[in-house]
Formats: C-alpha cells, sequence, structure tokens
C-alpha cells in the first residue's frame, strides 16, 4: 500500500521526541506538509530544523494557546487536515499508592495526556467540518485498555479517557468527513522516563514482559508512527471510533 498524503497539512503534538517525532518523519516522507508542536521549546525548535519544518513551542493545556496555534496554521496553510496527536506521558511520575496521590499529581497528567487533544481537536473541528474530509488521530496508550504497567493511577484514568474522546469524537464528527482513530501503544522506549520505567523492573521483570508478547520483542516509535499514518490516509476512510492495538501481541 502506497500511503501519499500531498496537498495534505498535519499539525503533530508531542514532536520533539519519541513517537511524535517518529510521525514527524514518516508524514513528511508521505508528502505531508508538518507542522510540529511540543511543550519543549528547544525539542521541538530542534526537530523542526532536521525536518525543515515550521516548529511552535506551546502549552497544549492551555485552551487559548491551542486554539491559537490552530489557527496561526490554518491562517498560514489556507487549510488543516490531519491531527497527529502524541503529547502526553506520565510527567516524572512514578507508581505509588493511592493514598499518597496529590491534586497536582492528579490534574498534572490530565493535562498533559487529555486537556491538549481535546483542545486542539475542538480548534480545528470548524476547519475539517468545512473542508469535508479530515482526520485526528491520537496516541493512547494499552494503559487506556487495561491497568497499566507504570502504576500511575492518573496516567491510566487520562490514557482511558482519551480513549471515551476518541469514540465521542468519531460519533460527532464522522458524518462530516472526519474520522477519529486513536493508537494504543505497548511499552515503547522513547524517552528517559521510559527507559528509565524499563529499567525498574529488573531483569527478570524484563524478561516477563517480553515473555508476554507474542512478537517477543519491544516495538519501536516508528511502528506506532506508521500505524498512525495508515489511519490518517484516505484509505482508512471507513475506519473511525477504533484503537488500534500495536503492543507485540500483549497477553
Amino acid at each position: 500500500m502506497d500511503i501519499r498524503l500531498h496537498d495534505r497539512v498535519v499539525l503533530i503534538s508531542g514532536a520533539a521526541q519519541g513517537i511524535g517525532r517518529a510521525m514527524a518523519l514518516v508524514f513528511k516522507a508521505a508528502g505531508a506538509t508538518i507542522h510540529l508542536t511540543d511543550l519543549d521549546e528547544a525539542g521541538v525548535a530542534a526537530a523542526g530544523a532536521s525536518l525543515s519544518a515550521p516548529a511552535h513551542a506551546c502549552d497544549l493545556s492551555d485552551r487559548a494557546a491551542a486554539h491559537a496555534l490552530v489557527r496561526k496554521i490554518a491562517e498560514a496553510e489556507g487549510r488543516l487536515d490531519i491531527l497527529a496527536l502524541a503529547a502526553g506521558g506520565v510527567r516524572g511520575q512514578v507508581g505509588r499508592p493511592i493514598e499518597e496521590i496529590t491534586e497536582e499529581d492528579w490534574r498534572s497528567l490530565f493535562q498533559a495526556n487529555v486537556d491538549g487533544a481535546f483542545w486542539l481537536s475542538q480548534a480545528a473541528s470548524p476547519h475539517l467540518k468545512r473542508s469535508g474530509w479530515g482526520r485526528i488521530v491520537m496516541i493512547a496508550s494499552g494503559a487506556g485498555l487495561r491497568p497499566s504497567l507504570t502504576g500511575i493511577q492518573a496516567y491510566a484514568a487520562a490514557k482511558h479517557a482519551v480513549v471515551g474522546l476518541v469514540r465521542q469524537l468519531s460519533w460527532e464528527l464522522a458524518p462530516h468527513g472526519t474520522t477519529v482513530n486513536g493508537v494504543a501503544p505497548g511499552l515503547i522506549l522513547t524517552n528517559p522516563a521510559t527507559h528509565e520505567q524499563w529499567e525498574s523492573y529488573g531483569p527478570e521483570g524484563r524478561q516477563r514482559i517480553l515473555d508476554g508478547l507474542h512478537t517477543r520483542r519491544l516495538g519501536s516509535a516508528e511502528d506506532i508512527a506508521t500505524a498512525a499514518l495508515f489511519l490518517a490516509s484516505e484509505q482508512a476512510g471507513w475506519i473511525t471510533g477504533q484503537i488500534l492495538s500495536v503492543d507485540g501481541g500483549r497477553l
């Protein structure tokens, strides 16, 4: 299958590293015009420079900032066709007993994983509805389908919220020509936090995880990015409201 996205404009969040940056690579290779955004100003600037793509530092949990970003891109390009949303993560948190979780611990992970995805989708929806064609692909997680290996209550709850958001927005937007889907990665080592998590399991724990995968190997950011590319393609036009697990066949 040859996926081409010429004449499509894509906004990729979480593009400074990991899955977001991998999506930037594959979407650009498919011919799309890409715009990158991330909270990490230096990281997204470096990604933009390496890909010759506009880079926008933005706190997407701020509704006004997210809306302003979409407006800026739509005005510059004359259109916005695809949202590829990878911003999120654990914000340095680790698994702890429920009694120890503060309000800030809880709210910060919803801001990182849910708020930005909603505000960008809200801001983009008028443009997508007017054009009659659009794609929204959100990076969810296996933690949105079952208990999280991280042990972080807020992360699991936030990723479950992303799954619900995908399905609800699909119901609203698909009649207007915009599909909304999610990709649920397994454990992908993409940044210091995920490497630290992997190391914390110890040799026996790491082997148990690998033994629980049909493929007997961890995946890569590119594995997730190519799945997102497919869901954003013309060929996936009758797929919507779905969560695609890309996890090596987790048992």
